[in-house]
């Protein structure tokens, strides 16, 4: 067979793998991976440098399926391509990532063809894809990361990282704010290493794409700094080829190729309203398609003799190679530069050097006090200077956020200029949180920052990255009232619970200095969790460990600060954040009004709910009922541990415009107030 038809064979083999999947499914989205699948296996088979036998291989190609409803592309080429399944501890699992049993089992339970593409449970997909704009967002991220390491870790004959990101997104993704976002930072920092394939087919959920879509996109990308490219025909594999090498040679601007298509291809009805709501064709229409593909009609599943080898003799040899040479070369790199292939190396694995945690520091008493952001501050800098790649920055606000890196050599992340550790976001919240991923995702550890408030904007990106179990970091301030002049809208209420009811987040509120810092050096030791930070923008006092329990207790979520004496307390005292030292001034005039109180930091709901039932017990004893919980934020959650018998002062309105101490008085956040509370609940009000 000749080689042009064994390419036909190969696209047609992932089209109706993708047809026969999503009616076996009885759910799905069949068209575009019918009219996607010349582009997908250009991509694979012709031009992408990936050894499907190592899929984290660190200096492969990246592709990223940003319109992730057209999953049956990705598990179709994954599973042609015999790329081999990795575990979390990266470890080769000498077995297929995709199964062909899986495709038939696309979309139904614990098959390794969700519905979606799915990062931590299929090896060989680079990001979780679901929410449209986020996957080219975070591609951005990918991007960023390997021009910081290319500038870290290459050397003269040795480019260690020199790889391509690909992206395949669709009309979704480009009427998602996100995507602008994101294709405007990439056009400012010059990154020449990514490349968006748009899928132009005009169509949506709702119809034809007049109705709502109608701007010129290429003109939108040139004034973004883009190189915009187009193919007319996305069958032509030999136009697609030919604009993904003029991607590879454009140097100083990122490549966007619009690739017309037809939804459907093949389908007698091209126009097929079903691939937009995520239908299957149904029988007779399954037949008529693969009769217009020349394919047997009553076939399903069908994996034609040549196809496999078609796939091993283009990515699998080409990507083997590649991969042969580069582990060459790193070799020879390791007798060169020892230190930096140590760093990779760590690096992969998501470990830390040694003496990652030195220097930090330790800070003495002071009723005057630290705010939790320049606590913060001068926490990042010292990690900064201990682990090479960890680095971010703000969106907009590092002055404010305290994250800027202020050390010497520090630098910033600028066109043209990838060394710096200093990354300037913009004011783009929701793309910064999934250039993170992204950069995450390339084994950085990264952290963006902005206020609390703005979190609102970052929250899909920030669930995402616990769906992948990334060790991302979100370090936000201005975490309550501390802003009072402001008003209600720069004043989170809601936002702790929003972040505390995402699964797999570790959020924690530090109650003083030295909580922030034991924050972090719990933080940075996670591996497949995510964190969330919300610190104070007005100082805190930072209170005495030589009287009081260590701040270490953090690292249990919850621990007892300052205990009854002389026996079981009669009421507990619960505090998160700023609110930890109002809870320790009403501990002392409870003690002195003959009332034994215990006071109970809880930086971290998620963190202490894996504690043991006897450490939890141990911090917050059954028997002893009469609780408060004293917390500026939304009460919503509380009841868990204080229980029927308890109270919470916290926020059940918004906030106001005014000064911080007359907020406080406002909404009750004063020690006499707390005192009060206690004693009603002890019945001796």
């Amino acid at each position: 067979m000749k080689d042009a038809q064994l390419d036909q064979l190969a696209i047609n083999t992932i089209r109706t793998l993708s047809i026969d999947a999503v009616q076996a499914a009885k759910s799905g989205h069949p068209g575009t991976p019918m009219a996607l699948a010349p582009l997908v296996y250009t991509i694979w088979n012709r031009v992408m440098h990936f050894d499907p036998q190592d899929p984290i291989w660190p200096n492969r190609d990246r592709f990223v399926l940003s319109n992730g409803h057209a999953s049956m592309l990705l598990w179709s080429v994954l599973h042609l391509t015999r790329t081999q399944a990795v575990d979390a501890e990266y470890e080769r699992l000498g077995q297929p990532s995709v199964t062909l049993d899986d495709i038939r089992r696309f979309r139904q339970i614990d098959s390794k063809a969700p519905g979606h593409p799915e990062y931590h449970l299929v090896s060989g997909v680079e990001t979780t894809s679901g929410p449209l704009g986020q996957g080219v967002a975070t591609s951005v991220g990918m991007a960023v990361a390997q021009k910081w390491l290319a500038n870290r870790y290459n050397r003269p004959d040795f480019n260690v990282f020199d790889y391509k990101i690909y992206a395949v997104t669709g009309d979704g993704c480009m009427m998602e704010g996100i995507s602008s976002e994101a294709a405007s930072i990439a056009g400012h920092l010059a990154l020449d290493n990514l490349c968006w394939i748009y899928d132009n087919n005009h169509i949506t959920i709702e119809g034809h794409t007049d109705i709502t879509f109608t701007e010129d996109i290429a003109a939108r990308f040139q004034g973004y700094g883009w190189n915009v490219l187009r193919v007319s025909d996305a069958n032509d594999t030999d136009r697609i080829e030919q604009a993904i090498n003029i991607f590879r040679r454009t140097t100083g601007r990122p490549t966007f190729i619009i690739l017309d298509s037809h939804i459907g291809y093949g389908s007698p009805h091209k126009q097929d309203t079903a691939e937009a709501h995520g239908e299957p064709l149904g029988d007779e229409e399954v037949k008529l398609t693969k009769r217009a593909y020349g394919w047997p009609e009553d076939a399903k599943f069908l994996v034609p003799d040549g196809v496999y080898e078609r796939f091993a003799a283009g990515i699998g040899a080409r990507g083997a190679e590649a991969h042969k040479a580069w582990t060459a070369l790193f070799a020879a790199y390791k007798m060169k530069y020892p230190e930096l292939a140590t760093e990779i190396e760590l690096m992969q694995r998501r470990e830390l050097p040694a003496g990652w945690d030195k220097n930090l520091p330790v800070f003495p008493a002071d009723p005057k006090g630290m705010a939790g952001r320049d606590a913060s501050g001068q926490v990042l800098n010292v990690l900064a200077q201990n682990i090479p790649w960890f680095l971010g920055g703000s969106a907009d606000l590092g002055s404010s956020n305290k994250t800027t890196l202020k050390y010497p050599g520090a630098g910033n992340f600028e066109p043209g200029s990838y060394g710096g550790k200093n990354f300037h976001f913009g004011i783009r919240e929701h793309s910064m949180a999934a250039i993170v991923n992204g950069m995450s995702l390339s084994k950085l550890r990264s952290f963006g920052a902005t206020f609390f408030i703005f979190s609102d904007y970052a929250r899909p990106a920030i669930r995402l990255s616990a769906i992948m179990e990334l060790p991302t970091l979100f370090v936000f301030t201005h975490d309550a009232m501390g802003d009072g002049e402001d008003g209600p809208t720069h004043q989170p209420v809601e936002h702790l619970a929003s972040m505390r009811a995402i699964p797999g987040l570790c959020t924690i509120r530090p109650g003083d200095a030295n909580e922030v810092v034991e924050a972090y050096r719990y933080i940075m030791q996670l591996r497949h969790e995510p964190a969330v930070l919300a610190l104070s923008r007005q100082p805190l006092p930072i209170l005495d460990r030589t009287r009081y329990a260590p701040a270490s207790g953090v690292a249990r979520g919850a621990y007892v600060f300052a205990d009854a004496a002389g026996g079981q307390p009669e009421v507990l005292l619960i505090a998160t954040g700023s609110e930890l030292c109002l809870a320790v001034e009403a501990h002392e005039k409870l003690t002195a009004s003959g009332i034994r109180s215990r006071v109970v930091s809880m930086p971290s709901w998620d963190i202490f709910d894996h504690q043991s039932q006897e450490y939890r017990d141990s911090v917050l004893p059954p028997g002893v009922t009469a609780r408060v919980a004293i917390e500026q934020a939304s009460t919503f959650g509380w009841e868990r541990y204080v229980g029927n018998a308890g109270k919470v002062i916290g926020m059940k309105t918004f906030g106001a415009s005014a000064p911080l101490k007359e907020l406080q008085k406002r909404f009750g956040f004063e020690p006499d107030r707390v005192v009060t509370v206690a004693k009603e609940l002890l019945g001796r009000s």
